[in-house]
């Protein structure tokens, strides 16, 4: 790599001032707020919430609604891509169970809760069709069905990405050798995932520790440490410092989670060498797989079907005559489209400059040569930003940026989008540069380029696909997020999630699965077209 020019130190240091003053500055304003009263008050106030019935309750809760969320999750996960890589049923299911299991992704969680409501609750959609009510949906029940939809697209995401790297020519010479099915699937299939199959639960368990959506909507009065956060610091009289300690108690389990992640990489397995092949024929293993997982993508099809049901009649589920007046009552309302608007506009402005800033950061440490102690520092915020929950980054703006200028804005919800979900994007454009040939820009500074130019003539549209999916995952996100923002919206800036929240104290269902399905349309939209325009690219 060449001697770094003026135009990588200034990128650098921009990166490292927009990291210090939204990641490092917000925590440790967090961090100061938990002992402001000073030391011997703040370990009586570490104290008083350790010993505080309720909140100690709601971290049990959270903790064993979490794992069991987890390990059924990676469960099923690890069904759903056993199914799409190592059996022989036709591609247009596969494609289907993909699709399907997938789409809740585009969905804010406090939609689950309703949709969950509306399915399984005593007039529910699904309850109607069955004659009787399938399971008690307030409490543990409940948030355990709602945390499985909501963990069990990434978790799917992650194993199903790993399996195409499992060489299944092994699967063949397990059982020439005369291995019983068993043995063979733990040697060849399981063994190999053991590490990813870990990080799907570590995942999972992390994700709905921290989510505040579908507690909101379900939790009754199942209380869980997100919701716990929420009524100290938005209740009658807000507790800033009790607030602080409790968010503090929430980066506990995503820390030790970090610490295992690394443990799970010495089962991370890798092959010599590695090829496609035909699987062997097992008619009962395909149509086991293919039944059961074509019943789970159909089950949460089914709960979310009543979203599109319920506003389309006129009084769901006593009088089930077709009606459009709920939806265009909905659309007519300018309030709630000025709050779509706001979503469009924070998703949009966050995609735009968290993909400009995580490409850079990818940028300053593949293509620069940079110290790999710097290099190294721009990783740990990475995995800082991704360590801290949602709810606690929220919380540590507005003790930040209480009194100042920011407050209430759109750029502090944006500011934080960005750095809420930096850390994937982050990831995407690393090991994408990382692929591309090392020597281009000494080729270019041979040919009389600058760093800058290379960037712009070769670098950056050799990496263009990357980009699109970088700014996807960047927009999706940022429509869907609730516990990231919910302490910092206003009225004049609330995004549809949040309004969706306030919706649910009038019990205005009609009007949330309304802005639910614009949500989803827009997502779908944005999906499809970068989904275009990646394959399109990277096939250029």
């Amino acid at each position: 790599m060449r001697k770094n020019s003026r135009v990588t130190q200034l990128l650098l240091l921009g990166i490292l001032l927009f990291f210090g003053s939204f990641l490092i500055v917000p925590l440790l304003v967090l961090s100061a707020g938990s002992w402001q009263s000073g030391w011997q008050t703040g370990l009586a106030q570490y104290g008083a919430v350790l010993s505080d019935k309720n909140i100690m309750l709601a971290i049990r809760n959270s903790l064993k609604i979490s794992a069991a969320a987890a390990l059924l999750t990676t469960g099923l996960a690890f069904g759903l891509a056993y199914t799409v890589h190592c059996t022989n049923i036709p591609g247009k299911l596969k494609k289907a169970i993909h699709l399907g299991i997938i789409l809740p992704m585009l969905l804010p969680t406090i939609t689950y809760g309703f949709a969950i409501i509306y399915s399984f609750g005593k007039q529910g959609l699904l309850t109607k069709l069955f004659g009787y009510e399938l399971l008690s949906i307030y409490g543990f029940n409940g948030l355990l069905t709602g945390y499985v939809i909501y963990t069990l697209p990434p978790a799917f995401l992650l194993i199903n990405n790993a399996f195409s790297y499992v060489d299944k020519k092994f699967i063949i010479v397990s059982q020439l050798m005369g291995d019983s099915f068993w043995r063979s699937f733990v040697n060849t299939v399981l063994r190999p995932l053991l590490g990813t199959i870990g990080s799907a639960f570590v995942l999972a368990f992390i994700l709905c520790f921290t989510d505040f959506g579908i507690p909101a909507s379900l939790g009754g009065t199942y209380n869980v440490i997100a919701t716990e956060l929420y009524q100290v610091m938005l209740g009658t009289i807000p507790d800033f410092q009790t607030g602080s300690v409790i968010a503090l108690l929430m980066l506990v389990p995503a820390v030790f989670a970090v610490l295992f992640l690394n443990h799970l990489e010495k089962f991370n397995f890798h092959y010599e060498g590695f090829r496609s092949t035909a699987l062997p024929v097992n008619k009962l293993r395909d149509r086991v797989c293919g039944i059961l997982s074509l019943a789970l993508v159909g089950v949460v099809a089914a709960v979310f079907a009543v979203m599109f049901v319920a506003p389309a009649v006129k009084n769901y589920p006593y009088d089930m005559s077709f009606t459009l007046q709920f939806i265009e009552k909905a659309l007519a309302s300018r309030m709630l489209l000025e709050v779509y608007e706001n979503s469009l506009l924070v998703a949009l402005a966050s995609a735009a400059a968290g993909t400009i800033l995580s490409y850079s950061a990818a940028v300053v440490n593949v293509r620069t040569g940079f110290s790999k102690q710097t290099k190294a520092s721009l990783d740990l915020l990475a995995m800082i930003a991704n360590t801290v929950p949602g709810m606690v980054l929220g919380l540590a703006y507005l003790l930040s940026f209480n009194g100042s200028s920011l407050k209430g804005t759109f750029t502090l919800i944006i500011c934080c989008n960005i750095i809420h979900f930096f850390t994937t994007p982050y990831l995407m454009a690393k090991n994408s540069l990382a692929k591309l040939n090392p020597a281009w820009e000494t080729t270019g500074e041979l040919m009389g380029d600058t760093w800058a130019q290379t960037m712009v003539r070769v670098i950056i549209p050799n990496s263009l696909a990357t980009i699109v999916e970088m700014f996807s995952y960047y927009f999706i996100n940022a429509m869907v997020t609730i516990s990231a923002i919910i302490f910092l919206v206003t009225a004049k800036t609330a995004v549809v999630t949040s309004k969706i929240k306030e919706l649910q104290h009038f019990a205005s269902f009609n009007e949330i699965f309304v802005l639910s399905i614009l949500i989803l349309m827009t997502n779908v939209a944005v999906k499809l077209l970068s989904d275009f325009w990646y394959q399109k690219l990277a096939t250029r």
